[in-house]
């Protein structure tokens, strides 16, 4: 009989979905949970995420005067100069260029008059560069340099992007490296290649890094096969990243932690694959929707690290309880220098 088709992550946003912001083709990072009435603070404006609804991830917007506006198709970044500008950077350079503010003839005013009168981003940068004296005697390097800077000021894009195991581990690698043990994208790939998980595998882990580890491996199975989360001691290590992967009820039912002594002694006693599959069968459970919360309580969570009695003989496979309030990122993803270990 044919299998089931298994699920997949949906290609749009949608309401309750975590997603990650790239503000100004990588000046900022930030992950958001669309829910109702949140916003996002772009420069001095404060925009809601409710346009992203529904958009399709990749999706470009732009922020207008009532908020984020999604781009139109031949939207695209300003290029360089042409043949003729190439022609006439061989004989123009900067070295008679002073920077003293009096070049631009545009007053903080001004500008603000043209916000006032719903003047867009776009049409704010083509005004300071009209009213520079300098712009035509720079280099062509210089104008797209200059025109660059202003566009991030007074037009930033934002662009939408799908939480997925390269843009979560790259996100975090620019951030918070501690968090995930500095651990590379390409690191990450090497490891799950090498250890050959694939669909409908039972993959073994241990993640001491958030739960980096533990969802990229889950994402990779797709809702076949199980994934268990192995710890040291009592206190299992926090997996809260994992909930930033949007992933489906039945990939998160997949998901279990088991103390590494219970499994040793379960592997001396010698009925450990019959036990494991009874409790898994046992104890899957459906995850809930669950709130936003701050990640850095969640992730702050001392590792208790004593070793737990080698003689238990009861396995305590524990299915991942998603009824833990979420982590809402952006709370700390959103700042822009952040210490190594993690204080702001």
């Amino acid at each position: 009989p044919p299998q089931t088709p298994t699920p997949v992550i949906p290609r749009e946003a949608w309401e309750g979905c975590s997603v990650l912001l790239d503000i100004n083709d990588g000046d900022r990072l930030a992950f958001f949970r669309l829910t109702p009435g949140r916003t996002v603070k772009i420069g001095d404006k404060s925009c809601s995420l409710q346009p992203l609804l529904g958009r399709p991830f990749g999706s470009l917007f732009r922020v207008g005067p009532s908020g984020l506006v999604p781009c139109a198709a031949n939207d695209k970044p300003r290029g360089g100069g042409g043949a003729d500008g190439q022609a006439q950077d061989e004989t123009r350079d900067n070295r008679s260029l002073v920077d003293n503010n009096t070049a631009q003839t545009l007053s903080s005013e001004d500008i603000e008059a043209m916000k006032r009168e719903g003047a867009s981003g776009d049409a704010i940068v083509e005004a300071l560069i009209a009213n520079s004296s300098t712009f035509g005697n720079k280099t062509v390097f210089s104008q797209e340099k200059y025109k660059l800077k202003k566009q991030k000021k007074y037009a930033p894009k934002v662009l939408l992007r799908r939480p997925s195991s390269r843009s979560i581990c790259e996100t975090y690698f620019k951030k918070y490296p501690a968090r995930i043990g500095f651990m590379r994208v390409d690191a990450l790939s090497l490891l799950l290649s090498m250890a050959n998980v694939g669909a409908y595998s039972d993959v073994l882990a241990v993640d001491m890094v958030g739960g980096l580890v533990v969802g990229s491996v889950a994402e990779r199975l797709g809702g076949t096969g199980y994934v268990c989360s192995t710890y040291l001691g009592s206190a299992p290590s926090s997996i809260d990243i994992i909930r930033m992967y949007n992933l489906s009820s039945d990939m998160t039912s997949r998901i279990f932690q088991a103390p590494l002594g219970d499994l040793c002694s379960l592997q001396s006693a010698g009925d450990a694959p019959s036990v494991l599959s009874g409790s898994i069968q046992r104890d899957l459970v459906e995850p809930a929707a669950v709130p936003d919360e701050s990640l850095q309580s969640s992730l702050a969570k001392p590792i208790n690290t004593e070793v737990s009695d080698g003689n238990a003989q009861s396995m305590t496979v524990q299915p991942i309880n998603m009824e833990v309030p979420e982590p809402a990122t952006d709370d700390h993803l959103n700042q822009g220098d952040i210490s190594m270990s993690g204080k702001q």
